[in-house]
């Protein structure tokens, strides 16, 4: 029998790679299956908190997997995990888990557990006997009245609650209101949620405005039912709808040919959970991906991990994004964490019949043409390629921090591009500054300045602006990866717009003192391009027309050319600091040893693309009618006029 692994990707590969994620983890179960203890580092949250991570969210992917098969059950799962459920749940139990009480983190795993009961209630929740039920209420039920941060944490109370409503377990209506008034507040608008407000703003955006933020507020009203009326606002599942129908049309434009999804925000070591929202699109008729779109973007997605080592020998999703790199987890992150991966299996429920798996395939986005888009609520330039499936976003307008406090940058938030085909630099050791994908000053030491938080000036069209205050962290050792926030050193404003037409992104920049610096130089402006993985080589030359260039993996080139003022180039190579490989380079434009006089222009293109850059692609670039205004004159007869803003209160340049 042919291995349904190696064929394409219909749901006999889906079933066969969600029983191979299944069975590993079982050789590192506790005796009764309560805790899955796998290998690697605990989080901050303890081996015991971890162990009960394990159990979850592979249940989470059993019920998928058990509910979409009627209950046909080869493997065991539901004896498997129900013995793990009377175990857990047990107060006199060896095995028993965490209440919510000792441990926070067990309010995430709480929901998993409650969408997995809700998928497989005729095979496991009902043949439960009635002390073991009643142990499972009694620890869900102490998740009402919790508190709950004010984020996409709201909606672990939700599902569990809502599961624990039908079941006969305690709930609030009161944690019911909060989760639906506080995801009202939050929605941004076009499909968008921020994950929560920082500093009262909307500027949370990443990854779980899918999996989260759209994923539990449907799969809140599949669990209640008919029964929603009863406990939430009239039409409350029709708005969930709408708003997911309206994200993912921007979603499927932010997977790249291979099938990557973006690679930006945390928890970056879900993975495949990228495709969450993809599912409850299909299942709950919200989403104008046709069915063969939406097969084609899951499978390329699945197939993009699968292929690339995501899933070990062992058969063992290990931290990182491709194969192992322990630079992605964050505090939170244990050894069981990617195992919220599972809701990448959500697909499963649809039945072999829908037209998602008998009809033919329909190409992406990026797949059918190249395009430009504009994301209003993130703040984000969003250019896909077709000749080489590469999907890019220049961000200026998201970083997730509070507007108001100066903080380190994270590097999964804070660069000014993202992409499917190139991921952030994460050192290891985060002293010298932000390098890949920034405009920044470098001072006298080497360091370079930190961006957040940034502020938006304008998102429109082709371009993007916005301007941020250069500081340095005065504690050299801080962790960008889930550290305390530490005392910055302030200095000049730099404000950074982009243009982008098709692989290439013309960035320009002014930098302006500002009158209460605390750091005041000497400074050397740089700007940094895109990282790539090796082996590859790289090519740089000097002069006005400076330029470098790194050829990656697959033939990916990675170039910044000068187009004024950036006489200086240079190829920044690393090793362990890139998700995508052992080895990475940067390429680098600076000032060199002048430095960047006030309010100035400079500028260049910065190309992420297949094959050698083209220099014929470039434009030219003019001052415009003020001192404020660029103009760049592209090869086909197009222009763009871009304006950069001096910070108020700064000084009239000479």
């Amino acid at each position: 029998m042919t291995d349904p692994l190696t064929r394409a990707p219909d749901r006999a590969f889906w079933t066969a790679a969600a029983d191979r994620l299944l069975l590993a983890p079982r050789a590192h179960a506790t005796e009764r299956h309560a805790q899955i203890h796998l290998p690697g580092p605990a989080s901050a949250s303890g081996r015991w908190s971890d162990g009960l991570e394990g159990f979850a969210r592979t249940f989470l992917l059993a019920g998928f997997r058990l509910g979409g098969a009627g209950g046909d059950d080869p493997h065991h799962l539901a004896e498997w995990y129900a013995e793990g459920l009377a175990a857990g749940t047990d107060p006199e139990s060896p095995e028993r888990w965490p209440t919510f009480a000792e441990v926070n983190q067990a309010k995430v795993e709480a929901a998993s557990i409650a969408i997995a009961l809700h998928e497989t209630r005729p095979w496991i929740w009902d043949r439960l006997d009635d002390r073991v039920r009643g142990h499972v209420l009694t620890w869900l039920g102490h998740m009402v009245n919790t508190d709950m941060p004010g984020n996409n944490w709201v909606w672990f109370q939700g599902i569990t609650e809502a599961f624990a409503r039908t079941a006969g377990g305690r709930w609030d209506q009161a944690d019911l209101d909060r989760a639906i008034e506080l995801t009202d507040l939050w929605y941004a608008g076009d499909g968008w949620y921020s994950d929560g407000l920082t500093g009262g703003a909307h500027r949370n955006y990443d990854h779980y405005n899918g999996w989260a933020m759209h994923f539990y507020p449907l799969w809140f009203c599949r669990i209640l039912g008919d029964t929603v009326g009863d406990v939430a606002p009239a039409g409350l599942a029709d708005r969930y709808r709408a708003r997911l129908t309206r994200y993912l049309d921007d979603h499927r434009h932010l997977t790249g040919g291979h099938g990557s999804p973006l690679i930006q925000g945390r928890s970056l070591t879900y993975r495949f959970a990228a495709l969450a929202p993809v599912w409850a699109g299909a299942l709950f008729d919200a989403t104008p991906l046709p069915p063969g779109q939406t097969r084609r973007l899951a499978g390329l997605t699945l197939r993009h991990f699968v292929d690339n080592g995501a899933v070990g020998d062992d058969g063992l999703l290990p931290l990182g994004w491709h194969r192992p790199f322990p630079r992605i987890r964050q505090l939170y992150s244990g050894p069981a964490s990617p195992y919220w991966a599972s809701k990448g299996f959500a697909g499963l429920l649809l039945p072999p019949e829908h037209p998602v798996w008998t009809g033919p395939e329909v190409p992406l986005p990026v797949e059918e043409g190249s395009f430009t888009r504009v994301l209003n609520a993130p703040g984000w330039l969003v250019s896909g390629t077709r000749a080489d499936g590469v999907v890019r976003v220049v961000n200026h307008g998201s970083d997730h921090t509070d507007p108001a406090r100066l903080v380190a940058d994270d590097p999964v938030y804070a660069r000014l591009a993202y992409a499917t085909h190139a991921a952030p630099e994460m050192p290891a050791d985060p002293a010298p500054g932000p390098l890949d994908s920034t405009v920044t000053l470098v001072d006298a030491r080497g360091r370079a300045a930190h961006r957040r938080p940034l502020a938006r000036i304008e998102v429109a069209g082709h371009t993007g602006v916005s301007r941020s205050r250069a500081h340095w962290p005065v504690d050299a050792t801080w962790d960008p990866f889930g550290g305390p926030e530490i005392e910055q050193r302030t200095g000049p404003w730099i404000t950074v717009a982009s243009v982008v037409r098709g692989p290439v992104e013309v960035r320009l920049a002014r930098v302006d003192p500002g009158e209460d610096d605390l750091e005041r130089g000497p400074f050397t402006l740089r700007f940094g391009g895109w990282p790539l993985t090796g082996p590859g080589g790289a090519a740089v030359s000097q002069g006005a027309d400076a330029a470098a260039s790194f050829t990656g993996a697959g033939g990916l080139v990675s170039a910044v050319v000068a187009l004024r003022g950036l006489p200086h180039a240079d190829v920044a190579m690393a090793k362990g600091s890139n998700a995508l490989g052992p080895e990475s380079a940067t390429p680098l434009l600076t000032t060199g040893g002048d430095a960047p006089r006030p309010g100035a222009l400079h500028a260049a293109a910065v190309v992420l693309g297949a094959g050698p850059l083209d220099p014929a692609r470039l434009p030219t670039l003019a001052e415009g009618a003020d001192p404020d205004t660029a103009v760049l004159s592209w090869p086909d007869g197009t222009t763009d006029t871009v304006r950069l803003p001096a910070p108020p209160g700064a000084p009239t340049p000479p």
